[in-house]
């Protein structure tokens, strides 16, 4: 897997567009990350993690952060779309303050979760284990850069 790019090339290449905040949308995101979060929580609860369910919780996990980064994003007036809009989010974490290892462990979980949808990859219990400690960590993170904005 190679480096990710800086935000500033996807914003250059009209991958990332600026526009007005979007308060609305972003405020749904939130709320549906809250949702699915609160969910992943009571199904762990419930059904233990395997190796049988780890491409759901991994994908789930993916699919929370990305929707609080899109919801800062739009906050800030950006939107990113088309060919290379995830990874363009993914580097956007870099102006939250993440670390370098941080940024480029979400780039990994794009990375599986586009081969577990497009090739039929299927991840381990482990990995997904790592994925969910990384969703604790950075929820909260996300969730406390959003309510300063």
């Amino acid at each position: 897997m190679r480096a990710i790019k800086r935000f500033d090339e996807f914003v250059r290449k009209g991958i990332v567009k600026k526009q007005s905040p979007d308060k609305s949308r972003a405020e749904f995101l939130i709320k549906e990350s809250k949702n699915s979060y609160i969910l992943i929580l009571d199904i762990l609860d419930k059904i233990k993690l395997s190796d049988k369910n780890a491409n759901m919780f991994v994908k789930s996990c993916y699919d929370i952060l990305m929707e609080l980064i899109r919801a800062k994003m739009l906050l800030e007036g950006y939107n990113a779309s088309g060919f290379g809009a995830h990874e363009a989010e993914v580097s956007y974490t870099r102006n939250l303050g993440f670390k370098e290892s941080e940024v480029q462990f979400l780039d990994g979980i794009r990375y599986f979760r586009n081969g577990m949808i497009y090739y039929g990859e299927i991840i381990d219990k482990e990995y997904a284990e790592k994925v969910l400690k990384f969703l604790e960590k950075n929820y909260k993170k996300l969730k406390n850069d959003i309510r300063t904005s």
